[in-house]
């Protein structure tokens, strides 16, 4: 990073040996933000909506019986678009990590932490909803430092007290909708009508996330993006010269000062308003350069930008750029780079699509029963007996029937012509695969056997014969 001075004083680095809610004696130095407005925060509190939409409207979408999205984790079940994973596909979400890994590595290399200040849930309800309730009953920013200042009197406490009830109100309901994603909303729905005494585990799991969630965004706020997550660590391994970050252009914004002040000086456009660090919800001087706290969150932007409206000159003091376009005074330009690294972000999203969908509804296992040799039928004729198990991943029960690929020989199911197995659940059975010996060339021979349901082909397995060795 190109050297930065403030005003008429060199760089320092000393913002770096701490973080920017921490202050030298190590405590904690509470952020009041103030409220940002401009272009791209009003594109954020749209997309938020949107946003908040899908996370509040999701639990509700069934498809065949099923939520289209659910994470039990204590029953070892997960539904992703309506179709159900078992421990049995614990490899899928194993390379499900590995492409999410691959993907964060890809899309931050190219686009930084764009995912951190316009699509984090954290970022979202903190900024989007807890953050506008603050506003709403609290006042901007100096009114809410004047009201910690102040007395309690009855105005201080019925303003703290009404704050304190909404966030907790809010955070009841994000963790039943929360928990709507990990059991289903129909479970959830029993928990809130039957009697707490038949749902206690629920009811206490409810209570818990509340607190949670209560506990984040009414105290712990910011410190879950900068103490916690240790995605704005990883930006120093992730981020190179060429990624798109939130950048101040200190080419055009230096040396900074007030005209009117230093009128015997040639300044740059930064009037050192401060503005840009009073609205960032983390505490930082985006001027200082790439930080970790940094969010992505572009409130910086805004306020430069109307800044620089009131004073008659251009946007883009602080602005979507990479350090290099800084450096060279150029724009962001979309560079091969960004290309190729969207296409492997694209590429890599696209296979996990492909895995996930083209997962199989049913598996089956088909093994020869241990110990038991082939059977001579008659003069013409062998069999073997085979034990299949099948797991059924569907809504509905399934009548399986199992024919020869190529109907030269013929399956017998013992018991019924076909195996049942109920809905989300286990079936077995056994049945013989008789042969003539005119097919039998070998002590081996491979056969492929077809699975059918309501004479739609399921899947396709392959297994050995066993036959007279002399033949």
């Amino acid at each position: 990073m190109s050297e930065i001075k403030h005003s008429n004083e060199p760089l320092t680095e000393k913002f770096r040996d701490r973080i920017a809610t921490v202050d030298e004696s190590g405590k904690r130095k509470w952020i009041y933000a103030y409220k940002p407005k401009g272009k791209f925060y009003s594109i954020r509190t749209w997309l938020s909506v949107g946003y908040f939409i899908l996370f509040f409207g999701l639990p509700f979408v069934y498809i065949d019986g099923r939520p289209l999205f659910m994470f039990n984790l204590p029953a070892g079940k997960f539904i992703i678009f309506s179709k159900a994973f078992w421990p049995q596909d614990f490899f899928i979400f194993g390379i499900t990590m590995i492409t999410f890994v691959f993907f964060i590595i890809l899309f931050t290399a190219a686009f930084g932490r764009l995912f951190c200040g316009w699509a984090c849930p954290q970022t979202n309800f903190m900024e989007m909803m807890f953050r506008k309730v603050e506003f709403l009953v609290l006042g901007d920013a100096p009114a809410q430092r004047q009201l910690e200042n102040a007395p309690w009197t009855t105005g201080k406490i019925t303003k703290v007290v009404t704050k304190h009830i909404l966030f907790y109100l809010l955070s009841f309901i994000i963790a039943n909708f929360f928990l709507a994603y990990i059991i289903g909303i129909k479970d959830l729905e029993k928990i809130m009508t039957e009697p707490v005494s038949q749902h206690v585990a629920g009811f206490t799991s409810i209570l818990i996330f509340s607190a949670i969630f209560y506990a984040v965004y009414a105290f712990f706020r910011e410190q879950a993006c900068t103490v916690v997550c240790p995605y704005g660590r990883l930006q120093s391994v992730l981020l190179d010269k060429n990624s798109m970050i939130v950048a101040y252009d200190y080419n055009r914004g230096e040396p900074r000062g007030n005209a009117k002040k230093e009128q015997d000086k040639v300044l740059g456009d930064c009037i050192d308003c401060h503005f840009c660090v009073k609205v960032c919800p983390t505490g930082i001087d985006i001027r200082d350069g790439v930080q970790m706290e940094c969010v992505g969150c572009t409130a910086c932007i805004d306020a430069c930008n109307h800044i620089m409206d009131s004073l008659d000159r251009p946007h883009g003091l602080i602005r979507y750029a990479s350090e290099n376009s800084i450096a060279n005074g150029e724009a962001l330009k979309y560079t091969t780079r960004m290309k190729f690294y969207t296409g492997l972000c694209a590429l890599v999203l696209g296979v996990l699509t492909i895995l996930l969908l083209s997962r199989k509804d049913i598996d089956a296992t088909i093994m020869r029963t241990p110990g038991i040799l082939y059977q001579e039928r008659g003069s013409d004729s062998v069999s073997n007996l085979y034990n299949i198990k099948l797991i059924n991943k569907t809504v509905k029960p399934q009548e399986i029937f199992i024919r020869l690929k190529d109907g030269d020989g013929n399956v017998e199911i013992i018991g019924k012509p076909y195996i049942a197995v109920e809905k989300e659940g286990l079936g077995s059975g056994s049945f013989f695969v008789v042969l003539p010996k005119s097919r039998i060339h070998n002590r081996k021979t491979e056969i492929k056997m077809d699975l059918y349901s309501n004479d739609r082909l399921i899947t396709s397995l392959e297994t050995n014969f066993l036959g007279p060795a002399d033949h």
